[in-house]
């Protein structure tokens, strides 16, 4: 699991006490520091179901002062979301949680990071190994790691299967249950919606 988190907000610190008191193992993406690509961020859009506008902090300055309360809320809006999102990370909504499932939620609540665990709990490889989030990478619950290997901004990382993040892969061409292979973070499989949770 990866968190997108900001070390100076409340949620964060609970989503992280949540993980580490049920020994689950994540890496933290400071996305503040380390802001996302737009491919990133719209793969995360697609991985959550959701629009731009649905995780935009609208009421932050760089916000108010672009006036985006008022911008359009459709498909060809869409990019204009995304690009502002990307030049100031703080309109992004936090924490992100991408979970090991390729599915990723907002988890801002008690019942959001619930059905985080739940899906973790279900997620083949996850259980077995508490704290391990790739493969040669131990990571302590509640460390600062960051995950090895993620995808940074203009990176063409490609994820299990071949599929390269923003590709219009079909859901379960990557890793699936009972394939052999575990999904990584960002891996593309098969979610229940919804992914906006409380």
């Amino acid at each position: 699991m990866e968190i997108w988190n900001n070390p100076s907000c409340s949620k964060c610190a609970a989503a992280r006490t949540a993980l580490d008191e049920a020994g689950v193992g994540y890496a933290l993406r400071p996305y503040l520091d380390r802001p996302p690509s737009a491919a990133e961020l719209a793969e995360v859009l697609r991985r959550l179901d959701a629009r731009p506008w649905d995780v935009c902090r609208t009421q932050e300055p760089a916000a108010v002062a672009l006036g985006m309360a008022d911008w359009p809320r459709d498909e060809a809006a869409e990019p204009r979301w995304i690009e502002a999102m990307v030049a100031a990370p703080e309109l992004i909504q936090r924490p992100l949680l991408l979970l090991d499932d390729g599915s990723a939620l907002v988890g801002r609540t008690a019942g959001a990071l619930a059905e985080a665990l739940r899906r973790t709990a279900a997620t083949p490889g996850t259980g077995a190994q508490p704290g391990l989030v790739t493969p040669g990478s131990a990571v302590t619950p509640g460390s600062a790691a960051t995950l090895p290997g993620a995808a940074t901004p203009g990176s063409a990382a490609t994820l299990p299967g071949g599929v390269t993040p923003g590709s219009a892969a079909t859901p379960g061409s990557a890793a699936t249950p009972g394939s052999g292979a575990e999904p990584g973070p960002g891996a593309i499989a098969p979610a229940d919606p919804p992914h906006l949770v409380g």
